[in-house]
């Protein structure tokens, strides 16, 4: 019941968009069925069918959804070929070839909107796109020129970046969601030159010392910046999430929790105080009954985007010409996570990140805990 209800929805999405083309399941499997060019005399349409190969489940049927989008954007610059839709591999390679890559990247794009978990929530979605897709697909476009769509220039557009660096990270992600959409396989080693950006490769960031971060705050004059600037370093939030959190747990008396509101990037998720007693030397208790105590910036997602937000954080930290950034404190919160002992896993839901993310990114510090861990419990075993 519950693939069908989902059917009916990603049907009702393909009408709602204008596209003619249905889901329908025979038996195990998901085709797509709507008016096409007959096999026999293109000039002409008819009722057919395009098997999929794909199994009728939740991971099929989204994957459905974006082969339709292809289809319909084949079927509009009347592209569209019944030799490129056989069940060979070579031809669902081509598939990929067949539009032009300005093409490819706007059917990749409707196909990321047509995503129910982007749906959730469409002004994440939207500073998503424009920030950690849309860079890197421009920079391939460039690339290619008017060259078909190889592996090759994935791999070229992927090696244009710094080796290690967070951009290389960000495109590899990027370039093989396309390579997925498109059904083209990537280079082979295309995970070892993808690497993760982790703070030991990125110019290993020389975070900085608590009072360091107390001496910034103290060169803050104008007070609401100094809680922004206080919230982020308290409870570890990226720059735009300190004006998308409900800070009623900061009353006296309340349990100092912090909850991220779903519009933020990753969702909804909770944070709590390292260090603690910062509430109450930064006077955060004051944002719990005034939200207004923060500066007054443009938040409503319909006339700006997450990334605009972040970005005048980022614009502010520069007038004041501090000797930190906003992700300064981001890192230094995640690093007193782990020098205290809190799992991995805990510290990666109060980011907002995955684990393999946390991971990557403190690799250092985690391994010199686990390490500072095994030897602490050889020499307690030790005889006195």
């Amino acid at each position: 019941m519950e693939l069908k209800s989902a059917l009916e929805t990603a049907n009702a999405q393909l009408a709602a968009q204008g596209s003619r083309l249905r889901i329908e399941q025979r038996g195990r499997r998901l085709n797509l069925r709507g008016s096409l060019p007959l096999r026999g005399d293109p000039s002409r349409n008819g009722l057919q069918r395009i098997s999929l190969g794909l199994m009728a489940d939740a991971a099929g049927l989204n994957q459905a959804l974006s082969t339709a989008a292809l289809v319909q954007l084949q079927l509009e610059q009347r592209s569209f070929d019944w030799t490129l839709w056989s069940a060979s591999t070579s031809a669902a390679t081509a598939r990929g070839r067949s539009i032009g890559i300005q093409a490819a990247i706007e059917s990749f794009e409707a196909a990321f909107f047509a995503d129910p978990r982007r749906r959730r929530s469409p002004a994440s979605s939207r500073t998503t796109w424009t920030s950690a897709y849309l860079p890197y697909l421009r920079r391939l476009a460039r690339q290619c020129g008017d060259q078909p769509l190889e592996p090759a220039l994935l791999m070229q557009t992927l090696t244009s970046y710094d080796d290690g660096s967070r951009s290389r990270q960000q495109c590899a992600t990027a370039l093989a969601g396309l390579a997925r959409h498109l059904e083209l396989p990537l280079p082979e080693d295309w995970r070892q030159e993808a690497g993760g950006y982790g703070l030991h490769r990125a110019r290993f960031r020389q975070l900085p010392t608590d009072p360091q971060i107390l001496e910034a705050a103290g060169r803050i004059p104008n007070p609401q910046w100094r809680l922004a600037f206080a919230l982020m370093a308290t409870y570890g939030l990226r720059n735009h999430e300190v004006f998308f959190c409900d800070c009623s747990s900061l009353a006296p008396g309340g349990d100092q929790v912090l909850r991220v509101l779903p519009t933020t990037k990753t969702g909804e998720h909770q944070t709590w105080p390292f260090h603690p007693d910062w509430v109450e030397h930064f006077g955060l208790q004051e944002l719990a009954e005034n939200p207004a105590a923060l500066p007054a910036i443009q938040t409503d997602l319909r006339r700006t985007t997450l990334q605009q937000v972040g970005r005048r954080v980022s614009e502010q930290f520069r007038r004041y010409d501090l000797p930190i950034t906003p992700y300064d404190l981001r890192h230094a919160w995640a690093v007193r996570t782990i020098h205290v002992g809190l799992p991995d896993t805990v510290a990666a839901r109060m980011m907002g990140h995955s684990v393999t993310i946390h991971t990557r990114t403190y690799h250092h510090w985690i391994t010199r805990r686990d390490q500072q861990q095994a030897v602490d419990a050889a020499l307690a075993r030790q005889p006195a």
